[in-house]
C-alpha cells in the first residue's frame, strides 16, 4: 500500500498569505483553518486565546483591517490581502499601547486569560469613538466575557484611555 508523504498538499490546502503585525507569512493551510489557530500553532502567536471556539466569549478578539473580529469564526484563507493585528502587535518601541497601560492601572486584568481579547475590542472600540459613557462602553464590550468579573476596572480603565 503506498503511503501519501507528509509534503504531499492535500487536495483542502490553501496557499494564504498573512501580514500579522506588520509581518507577512505565508503558510500553506487546510482551507478549513480558523484565523485563531493559524495564529497560534502556525505562527505561534499565542497571545490570542481560544476560549469557547464557538464565538461566545470573545477570548479570541483580534483586529483585521482595524476591525474587531473573533477569530475562531474567520478562516485563515478570508486573511489574504488584510492586515491583522494581534495582542503581540500593540506594543510600540517596547512601550505599551495606552490600553495596555489602562489596564495595568486599573488592575482590568485579574487572571489574565480574557485580557488579549479585553485589550483588542477596546482599542476598536475607543477608535470607533464608542466610549462616550459608561453604558456605551458595556454595551460594546459585551461580547467579550470576562469569568473573574473584572468589568467595573475594564470600563475605568476604557473610559480612561477615552479621556473621561
Amino acid at each position: 500500500m503506498d503511503q501519501i508523504s507528509s509534503d504531499t498538499p492535500a487536495a483542502t490546502d490553501v496557499e494564504v498569505t498573512l501580514t500579522v503585525n506588520g509581518s507577512a507569512e505565508r503558510l500553506r493551510l487546510d482551507a478549513r483553518v480558523t484565523l485563531l489557530d493559524a495564529l497560534r500553532d502556525e505562527l505561534d502567536l499565542t497571545g490570542t486565546k481560544k476560549g469557547c471556539d464557538q464565538g461566545a466569549c470573545g477570548a479570541c478578539t483580534v483586529l483585521v483591517d482595524g476591525r474587531r473580529v473573533l477569530s475562531c469564526l474567520m478562516l485563515a484563507a478570508q486573511c489574504e490581502g488584510r492586515e491583522v493585528t494581534t495582542i503581540e502587535g500593540l506594543a510600540s518601541d517596547g512601550e505599551l499601547h495606552p490600553v495596555q497601560e489602562a489596564f495595568v492601572r486599573h488592575d482590568a486584568l485579574q487572571c489574565g486569560y480574557c485580557t488579549p481579547g479585553q485589550i483588542m475590542s477596546a482599542v476598536a472600540l475607543l477608535a470607533e469613538g464608542r466610549a462616550g459613557s459608561d453604558a456605551e462602553i458595556r454595551e460594546f464590550m459585551s461580547g467579550n466575557l470576562c469569568r473573574c468579573g473584572a468589568y467595573p476596572n475594564i470600563v475605568a480603565a476604557i473610559g480612561e484611555v477615552a479621556g473621561r
